[in-house]
């Protein structure tokens, strides 16, 4: 289940990389070209793309969506959303490791001829991809960051620290399972069973209650041991549940017509 994080600010207009300056129009033309249909910057580790997915140096996600917001010292920031794997949420959130990101710009993509982001690394160490090091890289015969590059002639932006912090999708969860259930009760049509008022009563109640647990659920760690226990209440509701909607489903549809008179013996018949 893809899932989105906050958005978080991954480079500065006019900070120091490989020697060169971070120009506002890259940083403009990145927010405005990013499409993940048309090329997917993937969140890597360090700018060292491994190439098995059981390596340390996998990739850990992928950027959603660029925008552009000026800061109050007036300069132009590049914010991005990505979609974090279960590891980089573990390690940046829970084991503090990789706080900070550094981005790596093309600055002539394709035919377009515009910057693009082509990826988004994670690392401990901002001095390493920082200014000392970029500076450092740019000055020397060799660039010692040059084979991390998927092309010679990508910059790699200053390290910035950032929170990964991932929206909260519990509302439309619930908001799902609530229609869900709406509809259930909808596909039957009342009858003068006097049953059906009760069975009515009873799965939305059932409901009210799921609705309620999974609020809670929401707001604990998913490994935790009360989030274990919400979960098997929330299993054993699930199952009262779906026994009643095949109790529903077995209750007559349509209007039934009243009862024909008689049966007093009040009237005769010739045959």
């Amino acid at each position: 289940m893809s899932r989105k994080s906050k958005e978080f600010c991954i480079a500065t207009e006019g900070a120091t990389t490989d020697g060169r300056v971070i120009d506002r129009s890259w940083l403009e033309q990145m927010a405005a070209n990013y499409d993940p249909k048309l090329y997917t910057a993937r969140v890597n580790l360090e700018h060292i793309k491994g190439y098995t997915p059981d390596s340390p140096f996998k990739r850990y996600g992928d950027v959603l969506a660029l925008r552009t917001a000026e800061g109050e010292d007036g300069k132009l920031r590049l914010f991005a959303t990505i979609d974090p794997t279960d590891d980089l949420v573990k390690m940046t959130t829970k084991d503090r490791q990789k706080v900070f990101t550094s981005c790596e710009i093309n600055t002539k993509f394709a035919d377009t001829g515009e910057a693009y982001l082509v990826g988004l690394a994670v690392t401990d160490d901002p001095a390493s991809l920082g200014t000392e090091m970029l500076t450092f890289s740019a000055q020397a015969e060799k660039n010692p960051l040059a084979k991390r590059k998927t092309h010679p002639d990508n910059l790699f932006s200053e390290a910035i620290e950032f929170n990964l912090e991932l929206e909260d999708d519990s509302t439309g969860v619930i908001e799902g399972f609530t229609a869900k259930i709406k509809a259930i009760i909808g596909s039957f049509k009342k009858t003068t069973d006097t049953n059906f008022s009760e069975l009515q009563t009873a799965i939305e109640v059932i409901a009210e209650s799921q609705k309620t647990l999974l609020e809670k659920y929401g707001q604990l760690e998913a490994d935790s041991e009360q989030a274990k226990a919400f979960k098997a209440e929330l299993d054993k509701l699930s199952a009262a549940h779906d026994e009643l909607v095949q109790k529903l489903s077995k209750e007559p549809t349509g209007q039934q017509r009243d009862r024909t008179p008689g049966g007093t013996g009040a009237i005769k018949t010739d045959c």
